[in-house]
């Protein structure tokens, strides 16, 4: 049962192995547990992304803000029809509630979504475009071909500035790796499963909310509102602060969770 319970959640502690098996009417020691599963090859580790996240952000966290400053930062994002109409409000009389003007139109199977495109700097929003079909490596080629470059024109970046984008299968097939390498591109090399570092996330989460204020009815009106609103999120705050912080913020969290989980081994 220990080893089968492991293998099937890789995150599951001593303590957690003792609670089971207290309730299904076993009682063994954290020891035992221990030297069971030695035997059978594990071990415990520290989960890896964790790990790699700790060390790129401890690796960035003296950075100077220059270097930020001259960074590109990109990822793609879904905006959803509706999304947020769900909890909307309105001010009616008693027994108006099926009137027109106090409903919110539903759409079976949800209002749809697009798929975008978008790349920053600490100077502000570069490019942002819609993906209107499944993207594959070619196609993720073409929209850096048509939008990375006038994007750094646009924003101004200095010469040698860096490329963020994240492991996505996409980014990182051999075919796009080339392509960025004879374009002289230099990209940050990205941790694993790391959506939360990167500084893009703040600012997409301002257009799904400037969207949402402007309830859109259609996919047509949603793609419009993106772009317009997109256009108009000020460079309010330097993205090298933005990073720095989250760098240190991500630190300390990575390091607690770190600590916990070799709390957990020994307990």
């Amino acid at each position: 049962m220990i080893t089968r319970t492991v293998s099937k959640n890789p995150r599951t502690t001593r303590g957690d192995l003792v609670n089971d098996l207290q309730r299904a009417g076993t009682k063994v020691t954290k020891a035992t547990i221990s030297n069971t599963l030695r035997r059978q090859g594990l071990k415990s580790c520290s989960a890896r992304h964790v790990q790699a996240r700790l060390k790129f952000a401890r690796e960035h966290l003296d950075d100077p803000e220059e270097d930020w400053e001259n960074a590109i930062w990109s990822d793609e994002t879904k905006i959803e029809l509706f999304g947020k109409n769900s909890t909307r409000r309105v001010w009616r009389r008693n027994n108006a509630e099926f009137h027109p003007k106090n409903t919110i139109p539903t759409v079976k199977h949800g209002g749809g979504n697009i798929m975008l495109w978008g790349c920053f700097s600490a100077k502000g929003p570069g490019r942002l475009i819609r993906v209107k079909e499944r993207m594959n490596g070619a196609m993720y080629r073409e929209i850096l071909s048509d939008n990375l470059l006038p994007s750094a024109r646009l924003l101004k970046v200095k010469r040698g500035w860096v490329f963020q984008h994240d492991n996505d299968p996409k980014h990182t097939a051999r075919a796009t790796k080339e392509w960025l390498r004879k374009k002289h591109f230099k990209v940050l090399e990205w941790p694993s499963q790391s959506p939360d570092l990167n500084p893009i996330e703040n600012l997409r989460m301002e257009l799904k909310v400037r969207v949402a204020q402007r309830q859109p009815q259609n996919i047509t009106a949603v793609e419009e509102i993106c772009m317009e609103e997109w256009a108009k999120i000020p460079a309010t705050a330097l993205v090298s602060v933005t990073f720095r912080k989250q760098t240190l913020k991500y630190t300390r969290l990575y390091e607690r969770r770190i600590n916990y989980q070799n709390d957990e081994i020994l307990r």
